[in-house]
């Protein structure tokens, strides 16, 4: 019985942040709608200029957690610039940390509030969240015929003109790939087959769709392209098969012991403009990414596995960046609950909040 007492509270190592990320979460808002009362006047580049410096203090709390507490040893290939750029950042999809690998990067250029997120429709009715998140630059798209290239084009217009720092972050496979679910997989290597396109191994075939708008309505407005490959370490069974990557809730139970990112700075005049070519060098950019994971997975060499070609770092997160946000919103929700009228305010804000956010999203997008 003492054992299972002890294995279960080791698995339940991600109780303490996921209670901290989300119970601040109210906090966080009332604060973000004060400004956005006081900004109304204000000229927008007011407005952002303080939201991104708000989201930074959130997104910091984020990656105490990701980073700090789980002791993840982060591993940084290629070549990620030491000064923040507007641009746009392709990854490979595979798990929900992928976003927090974005926030991760971000942050060792001082860029964290510049993360804008391209998401997927159905998040935008996330409690909170997601009327946030369009709030704050996101852009939510549907899938396949659906996709309103009209809507995505105009929303990152108004975000140019007023000023806004891109760090735009796009999954262009347009859902995860989880060996658990082969039929995904096998859909998306027919797909290719089909178009005369190389067939992927451990990637999706990518859809152009998204990133041509994003990169040809802001071409003029961009300083790079961020092409990105992820890999978590301990993801291979004992066979050499590869398993599912760990959810939010395995990182945090400090499961992955280290996440390798490769990371591709390309220059805009290097991208083709024409939405057909640019499909063309986006799937080849997936080869790329495909061949170093094949060699992180697969390579015949056992010390080649575990890690990406080429020179590595290891990027330590210094907890000067991080554990002054959670002190920080920690204290200030500690503080709103100890008394009645700010437990009751509290509750409001989930439960008006909610609605009003899921009533926006619903009629703006």
């Amino acid at each position: 019985m003492l054992l299972s007492l002890v294995l279960h509270t080791y698995s339940m190592r991600y109780v303490l942040p996921a209670a901290v990320m989300m119970g601040t979460a109210p906090t966080y808002v009332l604060a973000w709608g004060a400004w956005r009362l006081l900004s109304a006047v204000l000229p927008a580049r007011f407005y952002r200029e303080v939201d991104d410096r708000l989201y930074t203090i959130y997104q910091s709390m984020v990656l105490f957690f990701f980073e700090n507490y789980t002791g993840v040893q982060v591993i940084i290939y290629g070549d990620l610039p030491k000064n923040k750029e507007n641009v746009i950042y392709l990854s490979n999809h595979q798990c929900t940390v992928d976003w927090i690998i974005a926030d991760m990067l971000a942050i060792r250029q001082n860029a964290l509030g510049h993360v804008r997120y391209v998401l997927k429709d159905g998040l935008k009715w996330l409690p909170l969240y997601g009327w946030y998140f369009s709030q704050h630059g996101g852009v939510y798209v549907k899938r396949s015929a659906k996709f309103n290239e009209k809507e995505m084009r105009e929303k990152l217009q108004a975000q140019m003109k007023a000023e806004t720092p891109m760090y735009l972050v796009i999954f262009p496979e347009g859902t995860r790939y989880n060996p658990e679910i082969p039929k995904v997989i096998a859909d998306s290597q027919s797909f290719a087959e089909k178009e005369g396109l190389a067939i992927l191994k451990h990637v999706l075939t990518p859809r152009v769709k998204a990133t041509h708008v994003a990169i040809d309505a802001m071409k003029d407005y961009l300083d790079a392209v961020y092409d990105v490959t992820v890999a978590y370490e301990g993801t291979v069974d004992h066979k050499g098969q590869r398993k599912l990557a760990p959810s939010m809730t395995e990182f945090l139970c400090k499961e992955c012991p280290r996440v390798h990112v490769f990371i591709d700075r390309i220059e805009l005049k290097d991208i083709p403009e024409e939405q057909m070519y640019m499909r063309r060098w986006l799937h080849e950019r997936f080869e790329i990414k495909d061949k170093l994971l094949i060699e992180f997975y697969d390579a015949k060499d056992s010390k080649r596995r575990n890690k990406f070609p080429g020179k590595s770092v290891h990027s330590k997160l210094s907890l000067k960046k991080t554990l002054p946000s959670l002190l920080f919103l920690g204290g200030l929700t500690a503080s709103m609950l100890l008394t009645e009228s700010g437990r009751k305010l509290y509750v409001k804000t989930w439960i008006y909040g909610t609605l009003i956010g899921c009533l926006w999203v619903s009629i703006k997008p």
